[in-house]
C-alpha cells in the first residue's frame, strides 16, 4: 500500500509541475516537447485532409518516443504560433515589395487579418497536414504538364526563426494562389501566342482560391476543382502520365532507326518494317519463262524451247514497287518532294513524333484548353484547326462531325467563343474592311474594272469608308449558306465553290473562315437544334438555293469554339497528334524557356490598331502597291475572303 501511494504522490506532482510550468520554448529539447503537450487540454486540430487520389503527401510517421525518427516536416518549428504571428503582422503590412498582383496581395491582407495573423500552415508549432499535402502536389506539378520551379515550397524546417517562417507561411499561400490560377486560366497569357484570340476571361479571384484551399478536407481534390471540367482535357492529362511514366521506352521499340537513304529497288534490313508501318504487304514474285536447249527425242537434233518456271520467293528486304507508293503518299501528305527515296525527313514522316514530342504537344494543348471557357455549352459546335475538322456536341454527345478548310499560316484562323446567332441561305458577301484595304484596293489600282467586273458593289460611306458587297449567285465566295457567330475577326463558317480542296488532308487554304464540307447537312443539324420551332431539312433547305436570301434567327444560339489541339484522344481512346501548322505549340515552349518566361501569365499590352482607313487615304493606298494580276473571280477570291 505504502508503494501505492507513492506512485499517487509522484504522478500529481508531475501534474503539478506541468500545469504550473509556462510554454516551453521552441529551444526546448524534442524529448521535453513530446512529453508537455501530453498533460496538456488537447489542442484545437484543423481537419485532416483525406487520402489524395493522385499527388499524395508523405504518410505521417507512426507515433514514437524516440525523437529522431520524425521527419523534418514533422518536428516542431523553430518559433511558437504567437511569435510568428507577431511577425506576420509586420511582414503583411509589406506585402507591396514582393506580390505584384494587387488583386492577389488585397486577398492576402484580408485572408490573414480575418484570421488575426495567425499562420495559415502551422498550428502548435508543427506543419499542418494541409500543408504537407499541398507541398506534396506543388511538387508534382509536373502531372499537370506545368513545371514546379514555377510553385516554390518553402523548407519550413531550414527556417531559423519567427522571422523566417511568417516569411514562408507567406510564400507557400502566395504559390498556391499562383498555381491555382495557372490551373484555371493558363500558364501563359493567350494573346503572347496568338494574335487573334478571344476567350473571354476566367480567372479565379484570389479571395476564392484562399476560401477553398488552406481549410480543405481533401488539397487534391481542392486543387483539381481549378482544373478544366472537360473529359478531353481529363484524358489528356491521363495519357501525359502514360507517355512520361513509359512512353519513351515503348516508344523506340516501334521508331524505325536511322541510316542511309533508301532508294527503290535498294536491299535494307529495315524494309520489312517499313512495310509493317505503313501497312504493305510482300508482293508474291512473278512466275517467269526461260529459253533453254533441249535434244528432240526424234530427231536427235538440239532445240530452243521456253520452259515456265514457278515463281521465287520474293525478298523480303528489298525496297519494291508496293512500298514506293505508299511512301510517296507519305511525302505527298508531308509536304515532301514525293520522290520514293526514303531520306531522314522521310523516315521521320513514317516515324511520326516520338514520346518527348507527344508530351509536349500534350502539354501545349492542355494548356489552351485552360483558356477555353469553363462551360462550353449545352450544344455547341468545336472546330479543331490543326485536325481540319468540326463536330457538333449536344449533352456530352457527338451529333455531328465534317471535315473544314482552315485559314492559311499567313492567314491564320483566330481563336475564340462566340454564339451562333443565324444561318443565311443565299448569302451576302459583306467584305471585311482589312481586305478591301490589303487586297482590293491594291488590285484595283491596276484593274480599274476589278469591281464591276466581279458583280461587287461598291459604296463610300459617310465615314470615307469604302462598303464592298458581293451579292448572292454562284460566283459568291461563301456559296450557297453561311452561319454567323459575330466575333471582333470577323470570320464565319460557310460553304465553297471549291469542293476540291476537301480532298487534301493539310487543308490549310482561306483566308481565315472556315468552309464546312457538308455545309447544307451542317444547316440542317444546327436548325434542328437550335430553333425553338420546326425546322427545314436538307431538301428544303436546297429548294431555297438560288433564290433571294433567307436568314434563319436562332433561339437557342449555341456556342462556337475554335480551337487549336495538336493532341487529343480519339474515339477509340487513342492519342492522336496533329502537325503544328501555326507554330503555337513551339511558341508555347519557346517562351517557358527565355526571360519572357517571368511576365508570361500576364498579358502584354495592347499594340496600338493598325487602323489603315485612319492613318493613309485610299489614294495613298492605291499609290504604293504594285500591278498584281487576277485570273479569275474564283481565284481572287480563293486568295482574299476570309
Amino acid at each position: 500500500m505504502r508503494h501505492v501511494r507513492l506512485d499517487h504522490f509522484l504522478a500529481g506532482t508531475m501534474l503539478a509541475l506541468i500545469v504550473a510550468t509556462p510554454r516551453i520554448s521552441a529551444a526546448a529539447p524534442d524529448a521535453i516537447r513530446q512529453i508537455a503537450p501530453a498533460a496538456q487540454p488537447a489542442p484545437r486540430e484543423p481537419a485532416k485532409p483525406e487520402p489524395l487520389a493522385q499527388t499524395p503527401a508523405a504518410p505521417e510517421p507512426a507515433a514514437s518516443a524516440n525523437a529522431s525518427e520524425l521527419t523534418p516536416l514533422d518536428k516542431a518549428l523553430a518559433a511558437s504560433d504567437s511569435q510568428i504571428a507577431d511577425r506576420l503582422r509586420e511582414q503583411v503590412k509589406k506585402l507591396d515589395k514582393r506580390i505584384d498582383n494587387p488583386a492577389e496581395r488585397k486577398a492576402l491582407e484580408s485572408y490573414y487579418t480575418a484570421r488575426q495573423f495567425a499562420p495559415i500552415w502551422i498550428r502548435d508549432d508543427r506543419l499542418t497536414g494541409n500543408a504537407k499535402a499541398v507541398i506534396a502536389r506543388l511538387k508534382n506539378a509536373s502531372a499537370d504538364a506545368l513545371d514546379p520551379t514555377d510553385y516554390p515550397a518553402p523548407d519550413f524546417a531550414a527556417a531559423t526563426g519567427a522571422d523566417a517562417l511568417a516569411a514562408a507561411d507567406i510564400r507557400l499561400t502566395q504559390s498556391i494562389m499562383t498555381f491555382a490560377r495557372h490551373l484555371s486560366a493558363g500558364r501563359i497569357a493567350p494573346n503572347r501566342v496568338v494574335a487573334e484570340v478571344d476567350y473571354g476571361a476566367h480567372t479565379p479571384e484570389p479571395a476564392d482560391i484562399l476560401k477553398r484551399i488552406p481549410e480543405a478536407r481533401d488539397i487534391n481534390a481542392a486543387f483539381n476543382s481549378f482544373d478544366p471540367p472537360h473529359e478531353a482535357y481529363k484524358a489528356l492529362k491521363a495519357k501525359l502520365a502514360e507517355l512520361r511514366a513509359g512512353g519513351s521506352r515503348n516508344d523506340a521499340d516501334r521508331r524505325i532507326a536511322g541510316g542511309p537513304a533508301i532508294k527503290p529497288g535498294d536491299k535494307d534490313a529495315r524494309v520489312p518494317q517499313l512495310r509493317e508501318r505503313l501497312n504493305v504487304s510482300l508482293a508474291a514474285g512473278a512466275a517467269t519463262q526461260e529459253t533453254m536447249k533441249v535434244r528432240d527425242k526424234r530427231t536427235g537434233k538440239l532445240k530452243l524451247v521456253k520452259v515456265q518456271k514457278e515463281a521465287g520467293k520474293p525478298d523480303e528486304l528489298v525496297y519494291d514497287k508496293a512500298l514506293l507508293n505508299a511512301v510517296k503518299a507519305v511525302q505527298a501528305r508531308a509536304d515532301i518532294k514525293p520522290t520514293g527515296v526514303i531520306d531522314a525527313r522521310t523516315l521521320a514522316a513514317i516515324n511520326g513524333p516520338n514520346a518527348a514530342q507527344k508530351a509536349d504537344a500534350v502539354a501545349a494543348t492542355m494548356e489552351r484548353w485552360r483558356w477555353l471557357p469553363r462551360d462550353l455549352g449545352k450544344t455547341y459546335v468545336m472546330v479543331n484547326i490543326p485536325d481540319y475538322t468540326l463536330k457538333v456536341v449536344r449533352d456530352d454527345k457527338i451529333a455531328w462531325r465534317t471535315k473544314i478548310v482552315a485559314g492559311r499560316p499567313q492567314t491564320q484562323t483566330p481563336l475564340l467563343t462566340a454564339a451562333m446567332d443565324n444561318v443565311v441561305v443565299n448569302p451576302s458577301w459583306y467584305v471585311p474592311q482589312s481586305i478591301i484595304q490589303n487586297e482590293l484596293l491594291p488590285v484595283y489600282a491596276s484593274d480599274p474594272q476589278i469591281f464591276d467586273r466581279m458583280g461587287l458593289e461598291v459604296k463610300r460611306g459617310p465615314d470615307g469608308h469604302i462598303n464592298v458587297v458581293q451579292p448572292p449567285g454562284a460566283a459568291n465566295a461563301l456559296g450557297r449558306i453561311k452561319f454567323n457567330f459575330p466575333n471582333k475577326f470577323q470570320v464565319y463558317l460557310h460553304d465553297t465553290p471549291e469542293k476540291r480542296l476537301f480532298a487534301s488532308e493539310r487543308r490549310a487554304y482561306s483566308h481565315g473562315c472556315m468552309r464546312v464540307e457538308n455545309p447544307i447537312k451542317f444547316g440542317e443539324v444546327m436548325l434542328g437544334l437550335a430553333l425553338a420551332g420546326s425546322a427545314p431539312d436538307v431538301r428544303q433547305i436546297e429548294r431555297l438555293v438560288g433564290q433571294e436570301e433567307k436568314t434563319f434567327k436562332l433561339d437557342k444560339r449555341p456556342m462556337v469554339h475554335l480551337t487549336y489541339q495538336t493532341a487529343y484522344i480519339d474515339d477509340a481512346g487513342t492519342l492522336v497528334v496533329r502537325d503544328d501548322i501555326y507554330g503555337f505549340d513551339q511558341r508555347i515552349k519557346a517562351i517557358m524557356q527565355s526571360d519572357e518566361r517571368r511576365v508570361a501569365d500576364v498579358a502584354p499590352p495592347p499594340e496600338p490598331k493598325n487602323e489603315l482607313l485612319t492613318m493613309r487615304s485610299n489614294q495613298e493606298v492605291l499609290n504604293r502597291v504594285e500591278r498584281r494580276q487576277v485570273s479569275s473571280p474564283f481565284t481572287f477570291f480563293d486568295h482574299v475572303f476570309r
